[in-house]
């Protein structure tokens, strides 16, 4: 039996940004995964701050180049690597000079939320799908996390649904204790069209109304196989929801070996 792959889609990585309990967790999951047998890949934003030199980042010239097309708008699509050596994890990088190279985070300086995060999300998401089919990596299972991966739901299985890549893949959203404040901008349904993303997917969207923190997560747990709690502290309200849509949940544990364990099991019965 081939290795199992699994895709990690992430708002962040620790070491190349702080500590927080999304960062550590897509630092240390995917090694642990790893180490019980599954092959894996992860992909984060390289935001400004990322220092290339001291984390030695490197471009893969071969999987830059292309151009993304947003609201009718081109966007060139840069790919960086690096190494994590102690767990023996590469590490891919998404970048952007608008998007990403002249930014910080999720907020700038002032702590202030970027009116184009749903744009930077698209992209994001986007340029990982398109590296992917690039890498002709076929991911058995792809696990998000953070908001800011929570469009790859709706990509998978809808934008890219005919794709050989992604046609039979399995989604997971790890939920946390998170939230932005600043809404999506009104025209951000019309700028999710892509392939499998027409006219009835976008009208599905706008008729959401006005998409906060709440609704875009709404919106990954309606695309995914399987809910795993990130934190203990997750919004009642998701979990409610992900329990009413019938979808298969995995509760947060503190103990990280008794979690990964857990997580591993719940790859192998998702994907089963």
């Amino acid at each position: 039996m081939s290795q199992k792959k699994i895709l990690y889609i992430t708002q962040e990585i620790y070491p190349y940004l702080d500590e927080t309990p999304i960062s550590n967790t897509s630092r240390f999951l995917p090694q642990a995964i790893q180490e019980k047998g599954k092959e894996i890949r992860a992909f984060m934003p390289k935001y400004g701050p990322i220092n290339e030199r001291r984390n030695q980042l490197h471009e893969v010239i071969r999987l830059s180049g292309m151009n993304l097309i947003i609201d009718d708008s081109d966007h060139s699509l840069i790919i960086k690597v690096a190494s994590i050596q102690a767990a023996r994890m590469q590490v891919y990088f998404i970048d952007n000079e608008d998007y990403f190279q002249t930014k910080e985070l999720l907020t700038d300086k002032e702590g202030a939320e970027y009116e184009d995060n749903d744009e930077r999300s698209i992209f994001f998401i986007r340029g990982v799908m398109e590296t992917i089919k690039k890498l002709r990596w076929v991911p058995d299972v792809i696990h998000c996390h953070g908001w800011f991966s929570a469009l790859a739901p709706l990509y998978i299985k809808k934008g890219y649904a005919d794709d050989p890549c992604f046609r039979n893949s399995k989604v997971i959203c790890s939920l946390y204790d998170e939230s932005f404040s600043r809404p999506f901008q009104p025209d951000f349904a019309g700028k999710l069209r892509y392939d499998g993303i027409g006219d009835k997917e976008v009208e599905a969207v706008k008729a959401l109304g006005t998409i906060d923190y709440t609704k875009l997560m709404k919106l990954a747990i309606d695309f995914s196989d399987g809910i795993i709690m990130g934190s203990d502290k997750v919004d009642p309200e998701l979990i409610r929801y992900a329990t009413d849509k019938g979808i298969q949940q995995l509760p947060f544990q503190s103990d990280f070996e008794q979690y990964s364990d857990e997580i591993n099991r719940f790859y192998d019965q998702i994907d089963a």
